[in-house]
Parts: C-alpha cells; structure tokens; sequence
C-alpha cells in the first residue's frame, strides 16, 4: 500500500493527538479497511515523522475508540471502519450481542438439554419450574466462533410461547429476536469474564479468554423473567455502547 502523508507541521496540538487526527482520517476515508494490519510501527512512525513512542500514545487513543486493536506478535489491525449512523445502545430492548459486538454475525449455531429445577435457575428465573431448558448458542463470523451465550427458558414458559422444542427454527428466532419483540423491560449486568471456553465446549471462541460478560433477564411478566441469557463476546471485539439523553 503506496499513499503519502503530509508533513506534520501544527504544533499548537500536543504531536500524537495530530498524528491520531490523521489516522483517523485514513481509517475514515478507507485508506486502511476494515480487518485490514496497518503497517509496521517502525514504518508508521517513519510516515509520520514521529518517535515510535508518540506513535503509540496516537495508536492507544484509536484503540480506546474501538477502531484498533493491537495483536501481540502480529501488530495492530482496524476493527471497525465509524459511520454517521447512531448505533443502537443496550439502553434500548433488543439481543444486546449485536448492538455490542463489532464483528458481523453470518451464522448461528444451536443447542440444547432440558435440566431438572436448581436453585440457580429458581434464584435467575426468580421461579421455581418442573424442569428447565438450557440453550447454547454459538455465534459465527466468516466460520470462526466469536461469541457464545448460555440460556435458561423454564419448561412452563416453553409451553405459554407455544414453542416446539423439536422446531429448531422457531426456537432459535424467538431467542435471536422473538423474546425481545414481546418484552416490555429487561436488565443487563456487565461483568468481566475468563471462562468462556472450558474443556466441555462443543466449539471455542476465538479471540482469547477475556471477555466482556452480559447478564440479561428479559421480562414479559412483571414477577419473573422469560429467559436470562449469558452473553460472552471476547473484548477485542466488544464495543459497549449507552445512549444517554435528559
């Protein structure tokens, strides 16, 4: 990739928010594309004219937007490429791993058991239930697994959405976005998590163990959630945003 860079001359602004600025502009208008490495930081800062050490203080404000992030061994790479467009919060009700996670899901794979009643389901169903279903989801970006959920459906509410279990189908659109057309409020909780892949996986996320965790009960009834689903996206592709407005 050939392009030059004009000569860094301004220096009313501190030299690595000037070299941010420009960056930024390259990544804005396409120069480097989505999942595309920038150059060498060597080579980076040789463009720029700057010491490698300003470089990287220029690349750490890009990474605190979401736009790169940095591999160890392997260098910094664009993750998303910004739009005008105000993408919607977990603020509003909706599968909060779409609005969160900066990869494109292409597919979708399903899976699950019926569990006898616990008292961790009775404590995250607030409800005591015959049985309880428990699905997994795994989460698939160009073949490569990014994502995981795990939730728990009472049996009874299986039966009060007029689900057929042996409908995959149904099953899996009214957990991508049936239960949040019916919901009218739902909570998350954010925590941060290590053991998204264990030894029982049937498939292992990529992009190491750190991830952002969401906890989410979805309320159709005002006693009791329909589901409570555990989120894992790993947080080199996690961006989690709230809309605040007064």
């Amino acid at each position: 990739m050939e392009f030059k860079i004009a000569n860094i001359q301004e220096r009313k602004k501190q030299l690595y928010i000037t070299v941010y600025d420009q960056l930024y502009k390259l990544i804005m208008n396409r120069t480097f594309m989505l999942d595309s490495k920038l150059p060498a930081e060597p080579e980076l800062a040789k463009m720029f004219g700057v010491s490698r050490m300003t470089l990287r203080q220029s690349l750490s404000l890009l990474q605190d937007d979401g736009l790169v992030k940095r591999v160890h061994g392997k260098g910094n790479f664009i993750t998303k490429i910004p739009t005008n467009n105000q993408k919607i919060g977990l603020d509003k009700i909706g599968n909060p791993l779409y609005k969160s996670h900066t990869k494109l899901i292409d597919d979708v794979e399903m899976s699950f058991r019926i569990d006898l009643d616990s008292e961790y389901s009775q404590q995250v169903l607030c409800r005591k239930s015959a049985a309880v279903v428990a699905f997994e989801r795994w989460y698939k970006s160009e073949g490569e697994v990014v994502a995981y959920s795990f939730t728990n459906m009472a049996i009874e509410a299986v039966a009060e959405l007029n689900l057929d279990l042996q409908d995959s189908d149904q099953l899996l659109e009214m957990l991508e976005t049936g239960i949040y057309e019916l919901a009218n409020r739902s909570t998350i909780d954010i925590k941060r998590s290590t053991s998204v892949n264990s030894s029982s996986q049937k498939h292992k996320v990529v992009g190491g163990e750190d991830c952002d965790l969401l906890l989410e009960s979805v309320f159709i009834y005002e006693d009791y959630p329909l589901v409570y689903n555990k989120y894992y996206i790993p947080r080199v592709y996690s961006c989690l945003k709230v809309n605040a407005v007064k």
